[in-house]
């Protein structure tokens, strides 16, 4: 499946944040597959990768999780250039800001000059939370709410795979149709963009909110390039420094559409040969 895409997924940058490693939503198998595909010069780490409040409620960390790091450290150790903006779920990380793990440096923030020359700020986001429009009471529920939507996006998530069908985020989907989360995720938007105009940047890419997302807001350029809780996703810059957002299930079940077609195609030249 992996060598019908893998070939394509060459990029100058990446972006990936909100993996939470080390909770059981976390789609490490996934990222796995993705991290597999990938090169890119620069790799950056846009917070909440590893999931320390998750952690410290209940220990969860299967072998596919140390997977993940490995293949990051990998990465590294081959020429790409990793920098780890933490998160607010890593938020111990920053403690750690200016030195480096093995070839990774962790940075509060980070500045990236486009091929294209637009500076985009690198910054988890936790830091526009206050601009979200909602008591903290709603928080709170708006919090285990989306606890239980992950479960219950597992257990429909099993439900297809089961049926033989592609994965489909049904948390994203109910988001989206949930008023106080669409005006959230607007404002937080706005926060954001608006934090980049003030400190003179083109763009701002970030994470956090779970939402993937890539639109101009008032002349500021606003990536978020989602997360592997619910959507896997990446956001990517080509070397001519157009920037897109990957959407890693629909990139696999393109691949396997790929494979099939060239295995109906063997098998078909295949028969012709034998009939003849």
């Amino acid at each position: 499946m992996l060598q019908a895409v893998a070939g394509s997924l060459s990029y100058r940058t990446i972006w990936l944040s909100d993996i939470h490693l080390g909770d059981r939503h976390c789609k490490a198998d996934y990222l796995l597959e993705f991290l597999g595909a990938i090169r890119c010069e620069t790799l950056f780490l846009v917070g909440d990768i590893i999931d320390l409040w998750s952690l410290s409620n209940r220990w969860h960390w299967p072998a596919q999780h140390s997977a993940v790091l490995r293949r990051v450290l990998e990465l590294a150790d081959g020429g790409t250039r990793v920098v780890f903006v933490p998160g607010n779920h890593d938020e111990l990380i920053r403690d750690f800001v200016g030195n480096a793990f093995g070839k990774i440096a962790i940075e509060r923030q980070a500045v990236h000059v486009s091929a294209t020359g637009k500076r985009l700020l690198i910054t988890h986001g936790d830091e526009f939370e206050s601009w979200i429009r909602c008591s903290a009471f709603t928080r709170l529920l708006g919090t285990a709410s989306y606890a239980a939507l992950l479960r219950l996006n597992r257990a429909y998530n099993r439900w297809r795979s089961w049926r033989g069908k592609p994965y489909w985020s049904l948390a994203t989907y109910v988001k989206h149709r949930v008023a106080n989360a669409r005006r959230a995720i607007d404002s937080f938007e706005q926060a954001a963009s608006a934090h980049a105009r003030e400190h003179d940047f083109d763009g701002i890419v970030c994470g956090h909110i779970h939402h993937p997302s890539q639109r101009e807001i008032d002349g500021i350029l606003y990536c978020n390039d989602g997360d592997w809780v619910e959507n896997c996703t990446a956001l990517a810059e080509n070397a001519e420094g157009v920037l897109e957002l990957l959407h890693w299930p629909r990139l696999r079940a393109h691949g396997a559409g790929l494979r099939a077609a060239n295995d109906h195609e063997a098998a078909t030249a295949a028969a012709a040969a034998a009939t003849r």
